[in-house]
C-alpha cells in the first residue's frame, strides 16, 4: 500500500489570522512519516506567511494523535524525525496551540507538549506510554513534562503509562484551560482568538522554570527506590528516571540530547523486541477464522451457575459489562453465599473509594439469585462454573439441556476437563463451549475459549464478544488435557519436579523463576493456588500415567500431610498466623531427603541459570506440541496465554518469543543434552526440529488465523 502524502494526512487553512493544522490520519491519527513532514511544512509556511499570527492544531475524527504509527515500528526511521518537527514548532514566534480531544498519547502529547497552549475537550486521554513497549519519550516528552506538571507528577506519569482525564491534565500543569464539549476546531479557535487578544505570544515549554525544582531531588530519589523495586528486571523505567533526572540537572538542550542517548538505548534493548511482541500478539488473538464466517448470536441475559470464588468473579465481571445476570445455586444457604461473595467485590471497592454504594445498587438491580433452573430458560448465556469433576458438570449440563431456550450458548468453565464429553450429554452439542476463565475472575485478563468438536462457528464468535464486553483476551484453544496453559504448565511443572527431586531445594527453584521475571515460582504459586487442586489432578491421571515415565511423589508426600499451602497454614512453605508471604520449612526439605534415598538418588547442585534451561525447555517444547496438534492456532496464542494468565514476564515477550530470541538451535541443543539424562521426559517436539532444520523460528508461524 503507498505512503500517504503529507499534503492528504496534515491540511492547513487560513481561518482569519489562525492557522488551522488539521492531522487526518486514519484511524487515530498516528505519527507516521507523511503526518511529520506536513507538520513541518505547515510550521514553514506559518513562519513565512506574514498573515498568520496563531496557529491552531487539531485532530480528524476521534483523536487528537494516538501516538507513533506501528506500521513503521522496527523499520528504518524516515525524515522528518518528530524531535526535529517539534523543535521546529516550539521556536515559531507565533503562539501554537494544540486543541486536544480523544487521545493524546505518546508523541500525540509529546506535540501537545510542544504547542505554546493546550486546551482540552472534555473526552480527552493524555498520556505517555512508551513504558508498556519497553521506550521511553523520545520527542522531549521526559523534557517537557517536569516543566509543566513537575518532576515527580512527570516521572509518575511516564512510568504508570497511565492516561490522565482532561480535568486531571488540567490539575497537573499538562493542560492550561477547558472547553466544552463539541467541536475541536471551533474551541481552539476561541481560545486562539482570546490569546491574541491578550497580547499573548510563543511560550515555549522548554524555556519554563520547574515548579517543583526545590523539593525534587529527593522525591525522585525516594522514587527511583520505589521503581527499582517495582520494575524489577526492567530496562526502560530507570532510563526514565535518569531523563527526568537530566531535566532537572541539565539545560534544556543538554537534556534532550541525554533523552535521545537513554532512548536509542531502550530502542536497542531486547526488551524492546518483547514488550513489541506483546503488544500486537495480545490484539492478533481476537483474529480468529470464525469471526470471518460468522456473527455473534445476541445475548443480554446470562446465567451463572456456581456462586464460589470462581462463579462470583464471573458474575461481577459479566455485571460490570451491563449484563443482566442470574446466579443459580443448589440451596438456600449455598446461595446466599453467593450472593454474598459477590456484594464483598463492590462492597471492597467502596471501600477503596472506587465506586459509590449508589452504582453498586444499581449494578445488582440486574443480578438475580436463585436454586431454580427453571428461572433461566430465557436466557442467552449460560456459564458454569461448578466443582472441577466430570460427572458434577455433566449433570448440570443435562439440566440446561432440559431448560435452557433453543439457541441459548452453553459454557463451561473448566480447567482440564474434556468438553467434548461434556457436550455430548445434551441435544446441543453445537451451542457448547468452553470458557477458562482464570481466578480472581473478575481482575485477571486471559480468557481461555475451548472450541470443542461440534462447536459452531456463532457460538465462538459469541465467545469472543463476550471477551470483549468483559474486557478480558481472548485466546482460542482446542480441547485436550488442560488446554493451552495448564496442559504446557504440567509439562514445565514436571520438569521443576525432577530437578527438585535431582537435588535442587523449591525455595532456590522459586527463587530461579522469580530471578527470570516471574512475580511467583511453582511452589509459592501452588501454595496460593491450594495443593489440593494440583494432588486431585494427579490422581485422576494415575490410572492413565505411563508407567515408564519418571513420576515425583514429592508433593503427593506433602499434600498427604494436609499441607495445602496459605489456606492451611503450610505447604511448601509456612505460613505462621495466617501470613501470606511463606516462610522456608526445614520438614520439606526433610521429606524431599528421605524421597531421594527412596530413589538412591544422589543430590547435585543447581544453579538458576541450570533450572532456568530446563525450565523454559520443557515449555517451548510442550508449545510446540500444542501448536501441532492445532490446540493453539499460532505461536503469539500460546504467548498471550502465558502472559496474562501465568506471570510470564511481559517484557520477554512470552514463551515461544523468548524462544525465538534465544535462537530455536540453542533450545533444541538443551533438550537432546538432558535427553541424555531422561530419553522419556526429553523428546523433542517434531514441529521444533523442523523448524530448525528449515531455519525458520515460531515467528514465521504468526501468521494471520
Amino acid at each position: 500500500m503507498p505512503s500517504p502524502s503529507p499534503d492528504s494526512v496534515v491540511q492547513t487553512s487560513l481561518h482569519g489570522p489562525v492557522l488551522v493544522v488539521r492531522i487526518d490520519n486514519p484511524p487515530v491519527n498516528a505519527l507516521g512519516q507523511a503526518v511529520r513532514a506536513g507538520l513541518l511544512a505547515a510550521v514553514e509556511r506559518a513562519q513565512g506567511d506574514d498573515a498568520v499570527r496563531a496557529v491552531l492544531l487539531v485532530g480528524a475524527g476521534k483523536a487528537f494523535i494516538a501516538g507513533a504509527d506501528i506500521r513503521e515500528f522496527g523499520k528504518p526511521p524516515q525524515p522528518p524525525s518528530l524531535p526535529e518537527v517539534l523543535h521546529r514548532m516550539e521556536q515559531l514566534d507565533k503562539p501554537v496551540i494544540a486543541a486536544i480531544h480523544g487521545p493524546a498519547l505518546g508523541g500525540g502529547l509529546e506535540v501537545a507538549m510542544a504547542a505554546h497552549y493546550r486546551l482540552a475537550l472534555p473526552g480527552a486521554k493524555l498520556g505517555l506510554p512508551e513504558v508498556n513497549l519497553g521506550l521511553l519519550p523520545g520527542a522531549g516528552g521526559t523534557q517537557r513534562a517536569p516543566r509543566l506538571m513537575g518532576v515527580v507528577a512527570a516521572a509518575e506519569l511516564m512510568l504508570s503509562g497511565k492516561h490522565l482525564s482532561a480535568k486531571a491534565a488540567q490539575a497537573a500543569g499538562l493542560v492550561d484551560k477547558l472547553a466544552e464539549e463539541g467541536d475541536p476546531t471551533a474551541a481552539g479557535l476561541a481560545y486562539a482568538e482570546e490569546l491574541l487578544a491578550q497580547g499573548a505570544g510563543a511560550r515555549r515549554t522548554g524555556e519554563l522554570p520547574i515548579p517543583d525544582a526545590a523539593t525534587a531531588p529527593a522525591a525522585l530519589d525516594q522514587l527511583a527506590l520505589e521503581t527499582a523495586r517495582k520494575s524489577r528486571g526492567l530496562f526502560s523505567p530507570a532510563r526514565i528516571i535518569e531523563c527526568v533526572r537530566a531535566a532537572l540537572e541539565l539545560p534544556f538542550e543538554q537534556g534532550l540530547k541525554r533523552e535521545r542517548e537513554l532512548f536509542m538505548e531502550c530502542l536497542n534493548s531486547p526488551q524492546r523486541a518483547g514488550l513489541v511482541h506483546a503488544f500486537f500478539a495480545e490484539r492478533e488473538t481476537a483474529k480468529i477464522p470464525e469471526a470471518r464466517a460468522a456473527q455473534p448470536r445476541p445475548f443480554a441475559r446470562l446465567a451463572i451457575i456456581g456462586g464460589g470464588t470462581m462463579g462470583a468473579g464471573i458474575t461481577v465481571s459479566a455485571l460490570d459489562a451491563g449484563l443482566a445476570v442470574t446466579m443459580i445455586e443448589r440451596d438456600a444457604e449455598s446461595i446466599a453465599r453467593g450472593q454474598a461473595n459477590v456484594e464483598k467485590v463492590y462492597d471492597g471497592l467502596i471501600a477503596k473509594g472506587r465506586m459509590k454504594p449508589e452504582a453498586k445498587a444499581a449494578t445488582l438491580a440486574r443480578y438475580r439469585a436463585s436454586t431454580s433452573y427453571d428461572d433461566i430458560a430465557e436466557v442467552d448465556l449460560v456459564i458454569e462454573a461448578v466443582f472441577e469433576d466430570i460427572d458434577v458438570k455433566k449433570a448440570v449440563f443435562r439440566e440446561l439441556d432440559r431448560v435452557c431456550k433453543s439457541g441459548c450458548v452453553l459454557a463451561t468453565n473448566t480447567s482440564y476437563l474434556d468438553i467434548d464429553a461434556i457436550a455430548a450429554v445434551t441435544q446441543r452439542p453445537q451451542d457448547v463451549i468452553g470458557l477458562h476463565f482464570f481466578s480472581p475472575a473478575n481482575i485477571m485478563k486471559l480468557l481461555e475459549i475451548v472450541v470443542a468438536a461440534k462447536t459452531a462457528p456463532d457460538v465462538v464468535a459469541t465467545a469472543f464478544e463476550l471477551a470483549r464486553r468483559m474486557k478480558k483476551v481472548p485466546v482460542r484453544a482446542g480441547v485436550c488435557d488442560g488446554f493451552i496453559g495448564n496442559r504446557i504448565l504440567a509439562v514445565y511443572r514436571e520438569a521443576a519436579n525432577h530437578v527438585l527431586e535431582d537435588g535442587a531445594s523449591p525455595y532456590e527453584i522459586d527463587a530461579a523463576v522469580r530471578g527470570f521475571g516471574y512475580p511467583m515460582g511453582p511452589f509459592q504459586v501452588s501454595d496460593l493456588a491450594g495443593g489440593d487442586i494440583g494432588w486431585a489432578t494427579r490422581k485422576r491421571k494415575a490410572a492413565t500415567r505411563d508407567p515408564k515415565a519418571r513420576y515425583v511423589e514429592i508433593a503427593d508426600r506433602i499434600a498427604e500431610r494436609g499441607w495445602f499451602g496459605q489456606k492451611t497454614g503450610r505447604g511448601w512453605y509456612l505460613y505462621p498466623q495466617g501470613a501470606r508471604t511463606g516462610q522456608e520449612d526445614p520438614e520439606v526439605l526433610a521429606i524431599v531427603d528421605e524421597e531421594r534415598q527412596k530413589k538412591g538418588i544422589t543430590p547435585r547442585s543447581f544453579t538458576h541459570e541450570d533450572i532456568m534451561r530446563r525450565y523454559m525447555a520443557a515449555m517451548v517444547n510442550e508449545g510446540a506440541r500444542v501448536l501441532e496438534e492445532g490446540i493453539a492456532l499460532r505461536p503469539l496464542d500460546i504467548d498471550v496465554t502465558f502472559l496474562f494468565g501465568y506471570g510470564f514476564p511481559r517484557w520477554r515477550g512470552g514463551p515461544m518469543k523468548w524462544a525465538d530470541i534465544q535462537g530455536l538451535p540453542k533450545v533444541l541443543a538443551d533438550i537432546r543434552e538432558f535427553a541424555q539424562e531422561d530419553p522419556q521426559f526429553w523428546q523433542p517436539a517434531p514441529l521444533l526440529e523442523k523448524l530448525v532444520a528449515e531455519g525458520r523460528d515460531f515467528e514465521s508461524l504468526n501468521r494471520p488465523a
